[in-house]
């Protein structure tokens, strides 16, 4: 591994290991054990093609329009806050969310909450809409990886892409990392009264984050 690869996998991490909206996404989704690869896959994704975006120099024309970015900040924070209010809503008024640790192979068929496979799997485009307007949606996800690691990665010179390679590395590590690993800590939260801490915090971190974007700087 090359130094420009290591900077570039320690700087993404740094800046992804953070408490944010699109990582309190992830998590809940693998302690649902809902569509886990689907939601890690798309930010992993994501984050790559944003990465791509800021090494090739479009951060530089997002400079020139900043109406775009304000279009996308006013977007993100009514998006966040509505997601925030219903997280509220379910943390206020629980609806026997809490996980069951599957037993056996046929017990996959039922979901936590009584429904089946097939009914989950209809859930799929809400979710993978959701995650993709927390990731697109999320002005901060454009100052990490577009002006940030893309301002970073072109000091490198001719190792700007291998840098680049080595963050977007650190994106498909972590969200993996944190869908897969969220469900070894469902024996936790395997209670109503769990679930509704958890949508609390969410709901909180949501809001605050989503009215953060609008306030004066």
């Amino acid at each position: 591994m090359t130094p420009a690869f290591l900077a570039g996998l320690g700087l993404g991490l740094s800046l992804i290991i953070a408490i944010g909206a699109q990582n309190l996404f992830v998590l809940r989704q693998g302690l649902r054990r809902e569509h886990v690869l689907a939601v890690a896959a798309i930010c992993a994704a994501s984050d790559a093609a944003l990465i791509a975006l800021g090494v090739s120099g479009v951060g530089l024309v997002l400079h020139a329009v900043p109406w775009l970015i304000d279009a996308v900040r006013w977007a993100g924070a009514l998006f966040l806050v509505g997601y925030g209010l219903l997280a509220a809503r379910r943390a206020l008024r629980p609806s026997g969310e809490a996980l069951r640790v599957e037993a056996s192979p046929a017990a996959d068929a039922i979901a936590a909450d009584g429904t089946t496979m097939t009914t989950r799997r209809t859930r799929l485009v809400p979710v993978v809409l959701t995650c993709l307007a927390l990731t697109w949606l999320n002005p901060h996800v454009y100052l990490d990886t577009v002006f940030l690691l893309g301002t970073v990665a072109n000091t490198h010179g001719d190792q700007r892409w291998i840098f680049a390679a080595g963050a977007v590395l650190a994106s498909i590590l972590w969200f993996f990392a944190l869908a897969l690993g969220a469900r070894y800590l469902s024996r936790w939260l395997a209670t109503p009264r769990a679930w509704r801490v958890l949508d609390g915090v969410i709901a909180v971190v949501m809001i605050a984050l989503g009215v953060s974007l609008v306030l004066p700087r």
